[in-house]
């Protein structure tokens, strides 16, 4: 098995992989590459192609990130976490440099992304004054934000543009692309307590960033292979899920009278329900690390052997809990002086 890059802890895990009814699969980096590639760009007026505005958004959701970049063989690339590399990526692509942003905005606190959250924010010095900046969730995002800034001025947010947001939030969803919003706003004064409410609140939203992350080779035919064996497979992720749903459908997971479910409903369900329909659901969106050992508790209670894989540390929980647990891939951030943190868990 080691010449096939399985590597086994005990031994004994591998009757028991043998022995799995259903398999529990993170999303991204799992059932998918985890190579993000931004693809779209969108306001509440669709598609953006104006180069002023495309380029705003790009330097604020580039500089609201812990990648960092490098110079390889005469080229510029990022380097960590594969959504901020394709953001980062592609800000260079329209010679929009974070590190030449970063003399220019000088990062001077943050608050870190976390699953539950679902928000990353970063604070920049602007001359007098403070630039706050956070990307995150769209759905999340947008309950934050007042106003709306477009071609240069900015506005009230009223329900009807929300609700537009919203409407281009689920067009890019629907094409399974995984979708960050943006927003900033500024102040003069820097709070004492640099925080969740001091931060994230009162902003102004500014655009959608839609990109793809294509399925890994083979996993089709896996789902096929593990059906025709009588094993059931799950999607579980943190992405929307409209996204989750047209990608499982993709790959086989979501049949026509498969349900698909969101964290929020989850919690709106008793453990007791939750084990009565379990087997009725294959896709669960937006969850946390939480959510995802809740619901391999539910299918272990069932009777049901469980087989959790994932290549996240927010994975960690959900692979102990499961009968056995599958650690995915080669995810790695290296440390470098140009980090703005070393994590080393990613």
């Amino acid at each position: 098995m080691a010449r096939k890059n399985a590597i086994i802890r005990k031994l004994p895990a591998v009757e028991t992989l043998g022995s799995s009814s259903v398999i529990c699969s993170d999303k991204t980096g799992t059932l998918t590459k985890n190579q993000m590639k931004v693809v779209e760009l969108r306001d509440i007026h669709g598609k953006i192609v104006m180069e002023k505005e495309y380029k705003f958004i790009l330097d604020l959701a580039s500089m609201c990130t812990d990648s960092y970049i490098e110079n390889k063989n005469g080229e510029l690339v990022a380097e960590g976490e594969a959504t901020e590399i394709a953001i980062v990526n592609e800000a260079l692509r329209i010679g929009e440099n974070k590190d030449e942003l970063y003399k220019e905005y000088p990062r001077v606190a943050d608050i870190p992304f976390d699953s539950t959250r679902k928000l990353m924010t970063t604070v920049h010095k602007l001359g007098n004054k403070y630039r706050i900046i956070t990307k995150g969730a769209p759905d999340v995002l947008l309950d934050r934000c007042i106003n709306h800034y477009y071609n240069g001025e900015i506005t009230t947010l009223t329900s009807n543009i929300k609700s537009k947001i919203n409407t281009e939030n689920l067009k890019l969803a629907n094409d399974a692309l995984r979708v960050l919003a943006v927003a900033y706003k500024d102040i003069d004064i820097l709070p004492t307590k640099i925080d969740t409410n001091s931060l994230e609140q009162e902003l102004n939203f500014v655009g959608l960033i839609g990109m793809i992350d294509p399925p890994r080779e083979g996993v089709k035919e896996a789902v096929t292979t593990c059906k025709k064996a009588g094993i059931k497979t799950v999607m579980i992720t943190g992405d929307h899920i409209k996204t989750a749903t047209a990608i499982a459908k993709n790959l086989g997971i979501l049949k026509q009278n498969d349900i698909a479910i969101t964290g929020a409903e989850l919690d709106k369900i008793t453990d007791e329900d939750l084990e009565k329909n379990i087997m009725k659901y294959s896709v669960f969106a937006r969850v946390s690390p939480e959510h995802k050992v809740r619901i391999v508790k539910a299918f272990r209670n069932t009777g049901a052997v469980v087989a959790m894989t994932g290549d996240g540390v927010n994975d960690a929980p959900a692979l102990k809990n499961a009968d056995i647990g599958i650690a995915m891939g080669k995810n790695r951030h290296r440390c470098s002086k140009k980090c703005w943190r070393y994590d080393i868990n990613r």
